[in-house]
C-alpha cells in the first residue's frame, strides 16, 4: 500500500501499488532500451558526393597511350594534365593523393536507429517503473532521505499552473534539497561549448501524470524537471542517461492505468 496525498502535503488516503513496482531491476535491460530509444535520434551525417572528386585528373598508367607514365619513375595514379604552370601531373583523386577524396566516407544513407525485440522493451520499461521505488532513489539521491517512493498525488496536482505553487508542493513534501541540487550546473569540457551545450544540467523530478491540466506550463521552469503522460512513458524518462532511481511524482489516475495495463 501507498500514501495518497493532496497538494497541501496532507495523507487522505492509501492506495494499492501495482505488482510492476516489484519488478526486480536489470541494468542490462534498462541500458538497452535507453540506448534504443537514444539512437533514434540521431541525426544522420555524411560527406558531399563529390569531395575531392571536382578534378579533370584521369589514370595515365596504360601502356602505348597518350600521355603514358611507363618508364617515367612516376607512380601510376591520377593525375592532371594541361594544368598551369607547377599543377602539371599532380596526383589527384586517389585517396593517397593530396586533396583526394576520402577512402570511406561516412554516408547519410547509413542508419543508426538500435532495434529491440518489443516483449524486451515492455521487460524494460517494467524494470524502470520497479526502480522509482525508495530503495533505489536513496542510492541515487542522498538529499531524498526519510521520503518514501513512489510518492503519489491526488489529481488535482495537475491544475497547479504556477511553477512558484509547485515549488511549494515538493518543499512541503521535504523535497527542497533536491530542487537546490538540480540548479547547480556545470561547464562542459571540450568543444561542446562551442556548439550550443555550453553548460550540463542535472535531472530531477519526473511527474507522471494522467491528464495535462496545467502542470506541464508550471514545471517547465524547473530545471531538471520533466512531465509524462503516462501512456507515453518510457525507459529513458524514468532512468535518464541509463541511471535508475529517478524520483517519480505520480498522480492516482496514473497508478491506476499502470495497474490496468501492466497488472
Amino acid at each position: 500500500m501507498a500514501k495518497i496525498h493532496d497538494i497541501q502535503g496532507k495523507v487522505v488516503g492509501e492506495i494499492k501499488l501495482p505488482k510492476v513496482f516489484s519488478t526486480a531491476y536489470r541494468q542490462d535491460l534498462v541500458q538497452r532500451a535507453v540506448l534504443a530509444i537514444q539512437s533514434m535520434r540521431r541525426q544522420p551525417y555524411g560527406t558531399d558526393w563529390w569531395a575531392g572528386k571536382r578534378t579533370s585528373a584521369h589514370y595515365h598508367g596504360m601502356r602505348h597511350s597518350k600521355y603514358s607514365m611507363m618508364n617515367k619513375e612516376m607512380a601510376r595514379m591520377q593525375r592532371s594534365h594541361n594544368a598551369s604552370p607547377g599543377q602539371e601531373l599532380r596526383a589527384r583523386f586517389s585517396p593517397g593523393a593530396r586533396s583526394g577524396r576520402r577512402c570511406h566516407p561516412p554516408k547519410a544513407e547509413k542508419i543508426w536507429g538500435m532495434k529491440i525485440n518489443q516483449k524486451e522493451a515492455l521487460a524494460a520499461l517494467k524494470c524502470a517503473i520497479g526502480s522509482t521505488s525508495t530503495e533505489m532513489v536513496r542510492k541515487s539521491h542522498r538529499f531524498l532521505d526519510g521520503i518514501e517512493f513512489p510518492m503519489i498525488f491526488k489529481d488535482e496536482i495537475e491544475s497547479v499552473k504556477k511553477t512558484s505553487e509547485l515549488e511549494n508542493v515538493l518543499t512541503t513534501m521535504k523535497m527542497g534539497a533536491e530542487l537546490e541540487r538540480a540548479k547547480e550546473r556545470k561547464v562542459r569540457a571540450g568543444r561542446g561549448k562551442m556548439r550550443g551545450r555550453k553548460y550540463k544540467t542535472k535531472k530531477s523530478f519526473l511527474f507522471v501524470i494522467g491528464k495535462d491540466n496545467g502542470i506541464v506550463k508550471a514545471a517547465s521552469n524547473i530545471r531538471g524537471a520533466d512531465v509524462c503522460n503516462v501512456k507515453s512513458l518510457n525507459a529513458e524518462l524514468l532512468a535518464p542517461g541509463c541511471n535508475a532511481g529517478r524520483p517519480t511524482i505520480w498522480t492516482e489516475s496514473a497508478i491506476k492505468y499502470i495497474g490496468e495495463k501492466y497488472g
